[in-house]
């Protein structure tokens, strides 16, 4: 092992090693009640990192009464006070962050730039909140009929059950913890089992930006029915945020029924990419390889289903082949890597399995199309197909893997029909150069959000979230604060 490699490996030891191995409850860090752990595996290698705390449902109730006993406590603190300390928090991530993406990439796969990019993204949601926390406001006004007064409050909805994934782990805390924070809501946060350092970090930092105790819980756990369970059926419980697949968010809204939870909901997703017979050609293929690639496929906004006007689709799909096809795939800690590890040997199994599907029904590879053999961990390299039927399997389900299948269509009407016709809605992507033409696909897509001759739509200013089976609410922007809020009504006689 030559020194710089031994370096490397000592620094991401060291950077796994400082982070907090422990349930937080009430502001103290504790082991499991029954003494449980489970290991943290690197999907670039398939070993693992360290072992956390498998939380059970007795730890699940500790959580729920440390957060309860602070909610009122928290929501009397001064708006002021909540927005400065997740600036604090934002400070002080944007100062570690170098250690804080390696620390992502070695449990999540992506590449160190990528971990850096997403740490900067993820603080910016502290940021953004920090601004809100200050903003929240109400009303009043004369009754129409001269008589009283209407005043309108907002209020915090109370203690929050916030369940982050695997494949944005700090971004997708920091989107629900912000405005928690900013609102005066407590919560118990249960991040990914494949990916709770990150959590584990962000955590510790809020606690040194002087986040009060049992304000934030978290509860590492790789039997999440264990712990959601009691938390669901506790009456203190007032609001669920859940980021996940469709079918794991279904159960968790069932669950909520009987309390009547405030719910927020960022599911499924089967994003199309249309490129329209007057698109940029090479606008349109960087696009979709930064819709495609991003995260290394593995993102609900991912570009899923590639629609491709038919003047356009041979050029289209072969400068994209040659584009994807040139991106160096390795350990996202090797300084060239660009493509990283799928998350686990399920993810890898499920990209194989629906590539294997749709060349068996008809799909031609253009690049890639098999996994990589003669390395440890979980490595796809990214994938483009053409003449994908349409009773291919992947235009049906996420891919969440580095695979673009190119579908061509003839006339608008017919995009529009092949993009609609799915239960998802999250996102959807158009390239064209006429703004006439850009302002249909608008209206007429049924998505929760749309990137014009863009690959990505993610910021922390605008509100993230789709319609149909991709969710409920919205995350970010101006309104992402409202799903932490109730409103109060006070008819005043005077």
């Amino acid at each position: 092992m030559s020194d710089s490699t031994d370096m490397s490996a000592k620094r991401e030891q060291l950077v796994v090693e400082r982070v907090p191995k422990g349930l937080l409850i009430g502001g103290r860090w504790r082991p499991a009640k029954d003494g449980r752990e489970y290991e943290v595996e690197d999907p670039s290698t398939a070993q693992p990192l360290c072992a956390v705390p498998d939380a059970g449902a007795e730890d699940a109730r500790a959580a729920m009464d440390a957060a309860a006993a602070a909610q009122a406590g928290w929501a009397a603190t001064a708006p002021r006070e909540r927005g400065e300390i997740l600036r604090r928090a934002y400070e002080l991530i944007v100062e570690r962050q170098n250690d804080l993406a390696l620390l992502m990439t070695l449990e999540m796969g992506k590449p160190v730039a990528e971990s850096r990019g997403e740490i900067l993204y993820a603080a910016e949601f502290f940021r953004w909140f920090a601004e809100e926390a200050v903003r929240v406001d109400g009303g009043w006004a004369t009754a129409p009929d001269g008589n009283g007064r209407i005043w309108v409050m907002r209020q915090p909805v109370g203690p929050a059950l916030l369940i982050t994934p695997w494949n944005f782990p700090m971004a997708m805390g920091t989107r629900k913890i912000g405005p928690a924070v900013a609102a005066g809501c407590t919560m118990i946060v249960k991040p990914a089992h494949q990916t709770p350092l990150s959590m584990l970090a962000l955590a510790e930092i809020l606690g040194n930006a002087g986040l009060p105790d049992g304000v934030l819980n978290v509860l590492t756990t790789s039997r999440p029915g264990e712990v959601s369970t009691p938390l669901l059926e506790d009456p203190r419980l007032r609001k669920l945020s859940f980021t996940g697949s469709t079918g794991v968010g279904q159960k968790l809204i069932g669950q909520s029924a009987a309390g009547v939870l405030r719910t927020s909901m960022e599911l499924g997703g089967n994003a199309p990419l249309i490129v329209c017979a007057d698109a940029d050609l090479e606008k349109a293929v960087e696009g979709a390889a930064i819709a495609k690639m991003r995260n290394i496929g593995e993102a609900c906004t991912a570009a899923n289903r590639m629609y491709v006007h038919q003047d356009l689709a041979e050029a289209f799909t072969g400068r994209l082949a040659e584009k994807l096809g040139s991106m160096v795939v390795g350990r996202g800690t090797e300084p060239d890597a660009q493509v990283g590890p799928l998350i686990d040997s399920a993810g890898l199994g499920k990209v194989d399995r629906l590539v294997r599907d749709a060349v068996g029904v008809g799909a031609r590879v253009v690049t890639g199309g098999e996994p990589l053999s003669g390395r440890p961990g979980y490595f796809y390299p990214p994938t483009v197909l053409a003449d994908v039927p349409a009773d291919a399997a992947m235009l049906r389900e996420e891919i969440f893997g580095p695979v673009a299948p190119v579908v061509t269509f003839t006339d608008d009407d017919e995009a529009i029909r092949l993009a609609n016709d799915t239960v998802f809605g999250l996102v959807s992507y158009v390239f064209t150069e006429s703004l006439r033409r850009g302002i249909r696909y608008a209206e007429r897509l049924e998505t929760g959000m749309l990137g014009l001759n863009k690959g990505v739509v993610s910021t922390p200013a605008a509100p993230f979230g789709g319609v149909k089976q991709s969710g409920i609410g919205r995350e970010g922007g101006f309104v992402g604060i409202d799903e932490y809020l109730e409103i109060k009504y006070v008819a005043v006689d005077v």
